[in-house]
């Protein structure tokens, strides 16, 4: 099985899991873990540990979603999924979005190909970045 783990620092991993769960249902694909203020890595690590603790290397494979890259979770994370052997079929992506996480769920498994799942997943993520203009409005005489 493919599964979508978020991670971040404070609650943005777990909320952005929640907004995505009312988007998509709930899942038992989707998975997530912050690192919390009180919390050390170390402390962050064993969570993450225990989270993917029945993910299986060369049954399971793992689209990691990171808020930064090289941050705590995002470096830990990595560690555990490498002491699993589960590093190297991973798929990691760091600066998660809402509509990269919702692409990532929902179109998980719909690529074999991990690098053209990578390369949907970073185009939703960067068009979900966008400037909206409001237009203005040449009717202010008739208020």
């Amino acid at each position: 099985m493919r599964y979508v783990v978020m991670v971040s620092h404070g609650e943005f991993a777990p909320g952005l899991h929640s907004a995505v769960k009312m988007m998509t249902g709930d899942r038992a694909d989707v998975l997530s873990t912050s690192l919390k203020a009180d919390m050390s890595a170390d402390e962050f690590a064993a969570n993450f540990r225990e989270l993917v603790k029945d993910l299986k290397a060369g049954e399971d494979q793992v689209i990691l979603l990171a808020d930064i890259l090289s941050g705590s979770p995002f470096t830990n994370a990595l560690s555990v999924l490498d002491e699993k052997g589960m590093l190297a079929d991973s798929l990691v992506i760091a600066g998660m979005n809402m509509p990269l996480a919702i692409t990532a769920v929902l179109m998980k498994d719909n690529f074999d190909d991990l690098s053209v799942l990578k390369d949907t997943l970073l185009s939703e993520g960067k068009a979900g970045i966008t400037d909206f203009v409001v237009a203005a409005n040449d009717d202010d005489d008739d208020l």
